[in-house]
């Protein structure tokens, strides 16, 4: 698994490059990582994340759908998620019965054509089975709120993905 550089190197690197160096974080999501880069220097990436939450607070609902659409959906199949996702929603323990992911697939689909992005949610170790049921109670949900969950969650994924790359708080 690839690592993040120190936050120093990230905010030396070239735009492509540190880019490419995000991209884990958030899935990709192009226009919000450029966003995020543009505030380069950081101090920490604690840092960096807590500004993340700011921009993602200004962006315009285009670009908050493309941040949140760079997400797979949960139950996606296993040979479309990067690696962390991947592990993050359970495949390396569980694929889970077929009949959850067509739920699965059911419920996304709803969900989508409700609110017009993905549904995104921390999974933090939960099976897919548990996830199910909250996509239910979320289709209830406005889409204004659903967009700021959504959003809290990519952070919180960003997060827990930050400490299992293992990047250090390093200065500039």
């Amino acid at each position: 698994m690839a690592s993040l550089p120190t936050i120093g190197r990230l905010n030396q690197l070239d735009d492509a490059a540190a880019q490419a160096a995000l991209a884990p974080l958030f899935e990709g999501a192009p226009s919000f990582v450029v966003r995020l880069l543009a505030q380069r220097p950081y101090r920490s990436w604690n840092e960096l994340l807590d500004r993340a939450a700011s921009i993602a607070a200004r962006m315009p609902d285009d670009e908050l759908v493309e941040l949140i659409n760079s997400h797979p959906r949960i139950g996606a199949s296993p040979q479309i998620v990067s690696a962390l996702s991947y592990r993050e929603q359970g495949y390396d323990r569980d694929d889970g019965p077929t009949q959850l992911q067509a739920e699965l697939e059911r419920l996304n689909t709803a969900y989508e054509q409700r609110f017009g992005f993905r549904f995104v949610i921390f999974v933090a170790g939960r099976p897919r089975s548990e996830i199910a049921p909250i996509i239910r109670q979320r289709l209830a949900a406005g889409r204004d709120e659903e967009k700021q969950r959504a959003v809290t969650d990519i952070l919180a994924i960003a997060r827990d993905r930050l400490s299992s790359l293992s990047a250090t708080e390093e200065g500039p």
